[in-house]
C-alpha cells in the first residue's frame, strides 16, 4: 500500500511540475504572430479594383481656388473637399463665414460625390423622390460639385455661405476647374 501511495504521489508531483513548467513557459514566451491572411486578387476575375484618389495637395489647391473665387466677389464662404468615400480631406472657413456654413459645405460635397452630380441638379430630383433628403449626411441644396477622373467620381467640393446656392456652386466649380491646370 505504501508503495502505491508513494508511486501515486510521485506521479502527481511530476505531473504538477510539468504543468507548472508548461504554464510558466507559456507565460513568459512571446506568442507567435498570427499567420498573415493572403487574399487572392485576380484582376481577370474582377476580384481587384483600382481607384483614383485626390491627394491632400490637390484637395488643398482646389479648396484655395474655391475660396479665392468667392473672395473676388466679396463672399464669405466655407469650402469642404471630401474623398470618394465622403471622408473630409480639407476644409477652409473663409473670414466672416457663418457658423452653419462649415457643416453645410461638408454635406454638399458628400452629396455631390455620392451621386456624381452637382447638388443643384440633385435638388431638382427631390420633386420626384422627396425621401432623398432623408439620407444621412446629405444636403440637397446647390453648392456642391463632383470631381471626376475618367468619368468616375473621386471627390466632391462643397461651398456654403453665399447668398444663393448658385453662387456657392459657381465657386465649387472654380475649385474643380483649378484641378485641370
Amino acid at each position: 500500500m505504501k508503495k502505491k501511495f508513494l508511486l501515486g504521489t510521485t506521479a502527481a508531483v511530476v505531473l504538477a511540475a510539468g504543468t507548472f513548467g508548461a504554464v510558466s513557459a507559456n507565460a513568459t514566451a512571446p506568442q507567435a504572430a498570427p499567420a498573415a491572411v493572403v487574399a487572392k486578387a485576380d484582376a481577370d476575375n474582377d476580384n481587384l479594383r483600382q481607384s483614383t484618389h485626390l491627394t491632400i495637395g490637390a484637395a488643398t489647391k482646389a479648396a484655395q481656388a474655391t475660396l479665392k473665387a468667392a473672395e473676388k466677389e466679396n463672399q464669405r464662404v466655407s469650402v469642404a473637399v471630401v474623398d470618394r468615400n465622403g471622408n473630409t480631406i480639407v476644409t477652409l472657413r473663409g473670414d466672416g463665414a457663418g457658423p452653419q456654413s462649415y457643416e453645410s459645405a461638408v454635406r454638399k460635397a458628400y452629396t455631390a460625390v455620392s451621386w456624381n452630380a452637382p447638388t443643384s441638379v440633385l435638388a431638382g430630383r427631390l420633386a420626384t423622390a422627396p425621401n432623398l433628403k432623408d439620407i444621412p449626411g446629405t444636403l440637397f441644396l446647390a453648392g456642391g460639385a463632383p470631381v471626376t477622373a475618367g468619368g468616375a467620381p473621386i471627390a466632391g467640393i462643397g461651398v456654403a455661405g453665399a447668398p444663393s446656392g448658385d453662387l456657392d456652386e459657381k465657386f465649387a466649380q472654380a475649385g474643380v476647374a483649378s484641378l485641370d491646370d
